[in-house]
């Protein structure tokens, strides 16, 4: 970590957003994937406790050494003044309870440690204290969340659970590593999970005091006693899956207890614990048997609100805001009525509003929530909102969409007002051309109206037509928005010279439960109804499209797609390009780790129903395969194996179908690093060119 003078003055000219970001290309050209690997990445906002101040983060790219670079930076609301860095190597900036502070993790002779840095308003513009490490612990700090009175902070590691304290764990993870032997017995599931393999750890919570020294002990008190999972989950749960108590006595978390289920089952439950660790956690939300977590507790601390699922074994089901009288025990719906699935939830600090964004018709926006009658209504609307937080009555929010990455915008907590403060990649951006965007509804399976995009390629002229990416999204819950992506972005294709289209088919979010649902068991049949005829809208209202000179590529879901495709709807395209796709439906369910997933989809094991397996199985329409296909598939992808992209690639050469395969031995699902991402591109824009290029 970059140390800081004593007293360091942070005054606007001296720092301007754009520090030690590379000048900007100095000809106008088409976005492209160099482009997009630059930029600058902003999140995390937060509020200072009086509005005035925005902490967030920053990930810039060093792309010699082939990795994201974090800062926190700083930026006064009040005035004109442009953000500041106020830390390099820092992350996970929160506010102290009176605002003079800001607390933040970053390593420590190699340890991810919590750090506090003290901030007093001076004459140029706030000053900055040394940076003071308050953490002293044997173990990398996962999260950390504050007290409502500032006295206390949730922590998490993760731990061997047999182990007495973290110095345990830490000596028992240096014997391994100097251990000759490399062999791992396992006795239960998960062996891997994401692109892990099962340690034998568990993330723990814990919660420590600060002395008057204004520093935390060595060995914090466990809080998550006897819990047989991960808080907060793995792989991509967060310090949002917990929550103090208003008067700082108790703290709220969900947790799944894993026992020998835990690959099969959804079942989070929301439990309460003392901070002391004075008592085991009481699971509040036992009597439902589906996915219970995100609590958040009511200002006045008789209310939990949190979000739950009905439906056990779904991962995608309809997340409902609940709330539970504390006191009694009873819960009702919030908001029956709201056919979204939130993805978050907050509070305001009066109690009187609920905060949570949600996919809703291609856009991610920021909704406000009614707790006493249920009414929701939209506060920030087009593109993506993908951070916020609320401080009196100033909304601070991070916003993308197709054509601009994250900055953050103000307004007022009605979600009036709204204006962007920030510019961070204005000079990268400047150059470049993207793609205009325009969305179009048609008649899909059923009858039903269902939604999709075009862009339109850097550079178009009416009257010309243009080869065509389609791409397929994954999930198969997801969906394709107006927000800005680093993986499969539309715009580095439409920098290609392709215009592209893409369809949120019958199993997107954001159109509805039923929506959804409707692509479980049915994998191959509504969304490949709605693909069609969504192709076909496409080039019945957009003329420039050339549907002589089309490929169709996708990743997950989208990749099965493509092998689908690939066996029973292979005509219209020239190419197919498939990352991370399931080739064999059957045999995925014994090489996957999320088995709950599988067995919700296909509706049951295949032991039990191999017929459900076999309904929509690519592997059996490999004797219609003809189309030129690109495979990619990395070795750490353990969600779908790399031995599917294998059993494809050689199911191509064995047919003599001109093919090619990608693989990225350090990557999971997604590939990650800048200069795997380029190279990823580049393979890919080059296989579609290849096979779109013009006739002579």
């Amino acid at each position: 970590m970059k140390r800081l003078s004593m007293m360091l003055v942070l005054a606007a000219a001296a720092c301007a957003a754009t520090t030690s970001v590379p000048a900007a290309p100095v000809s106008a050209h088409p976005f492209n994937i160099h482009d997009l690997v630059m930029l600058d990445r902003v999140g995390d906002p937060q509020l200072s406790p009086d509005g005035r101040h925005a902490a967030f983060g920053v990930r810039s790219t060093d792309y010699a050494a082939n990795k994201g670079v974090n800062a926190v930076f700083l930026l006064d609301l009040g005035g004109g003044n442009a953000p500041v860095k106020l830390l390099d190597g820092g992350s996970a900036a929160r506010w102290s309870v009176d605002g003079k502070s800001l607390f933040y993790m970053a390593p420590a002779g190699g340890v991810n440690q919590l750090w506090r840095v003290d901030l007093t308003p001076g004459k140029h513009g706030m000053v900055l204290a040394k940076p003071v490490q308050v953490s002293h612990s044997a173990l990398d700090l996962g999260g950390f969340a504050l007290s409502p009175d500032g006295k206390r902070v949730a922590m998490t590691y993760e731990v061997y659970p047999d182990c007495a304290d973290l110095a345990c764990t830490k000596e028992r993870m240096d014997g391994e590593a100097s251990d000759k032997s490399t062999g791992k017995l396992y006795k239960k599931l998960f062996v891997r999970h994401w692109d892990a393999w099962a340690s034998g750890r568990r993330n723990q919570l814990f919660v420590a005091s600060f002395d008057e020294r204004g520093q935390l002990p060595a060995e914090p008190t466990l809080v998550s006693r006897d819990i047989d999972g991960d808080v907060p989950s793995k792989p991509f749960g967060g310090m949002e899956e917990l929550a103090f108590a208003p008067d700082g006595q108790s703290i709220y978390f969900s947790a799944r207890i894993a026992g020998s289920s835990e690959p099969w089952s959804t079942n989070f439950d929301v439990y309460r614990a003392p901070v002391d660790g004075s008592a085991e956690p009481q699971n509040l939300t036992a009597a439902n048997a589906a996915w219970d977590a995100y609590p958040v507790p009511s200002p006045d601390g008789r209310t939990l609100y949190y979000l739950a699922m009905k439906e056990p074994g779904f991962e995608a089901d309809r997340f409902a805001i609940m709330a539970m009288d504390l006191a009694s025990g009873s819960t009702h719906e919030v908001d029956p009525q709201w056919d979204r699935s939130p993805g978050s939830l907050s509070i305001a600090a009066d109690g009187k509003t609920l905060f949570a964004t949600a996919d809703d018709r291609g856009q991610h926006p920021l909704f406000a929530i009614d707790p006493s009658s249920g009414t929701v209504r939209q506060l920030v609307g087009d593109g993506t909102v993908g951070g916020y937080a609320v401080a009196g009555n100033t909304l601070l929010l991070a916003r993308d969409d197709l054509k601009r990455p994250a900055d953050l915008y103000v307004a007022k907590a009605n979600g009036h007002g709204l204006r962007q403060v920030t510019h961070f990649n204005a000079a990268r951006l400047k150059d470049t051309k993207v793609g205009d965007v325009e969305f179009f509804t048609f008649n899909g399976a059923g009858n039903e109206p269902v939604q999709g995009y075009v862009v339109k390629p850097v550079g178009y002229k009416r009257g010309k037509t243009y080869p065509v990416a389609f791409i397929i999204h994954g999930g198969p819950q997801g969906a394709m928005n107006n927000g800005w992506s680093y993986r499969w972005n539309p715009q580095t294709y439409a920098g290609q010279g392709f215009a592209v289209v893409t369809i949120n088919f019958h199993g997107s979010t954001g159109y509805g439960q039923a929506f959804t649902n409707a692509i479980s068991g049915d994998w191959g049949g509504k969304p490949l109804e709605d693909l069609k005829a969504g192709w076909n809208a496409a080039l019945a209202k957009y003329s420039f499209l050339d549907g002589d000179r089309a490929c169709a590529l996708g990743a997950s879901y989208g990749g099965y797609m493509v092998y689908w495709m690939a066996g029973v709807w292979n005509g219209p395209w020239k190419c197919f390009v498939d990352h991370d796709g399931v080739f064999d439906t059957r045999a995925m369910y014994y090489d996957t780790e999320e088995l709950w997933f599988e067995e919700k989809e296909n509706g049951g094991t295949p032991f039990d129903h191999p017929e459900n397996y076999e309904r929509f199985n690519p592997v059996n329409h490999v004797k219609d395969w003809r189309v030129p296909m690109l495979v990619v598939h990395s070795g750490k992808d353990f969600r779908i194996p790399i031995i599917q992209g294998l059993g494809a690639f050689t199911a191509l050469q064995r047919r003599g179908i001109p093919s090619e395969f990608l693989t990225f031995p350090d990557e999971n699902h997604f590939v990650l690093k800048p200069q795997n991402s380029v190279q990823w591109h580049e393979t890919v824009n080059a296989w579609l060119k290849k096979w779109t290029a013009a006739p002579h």
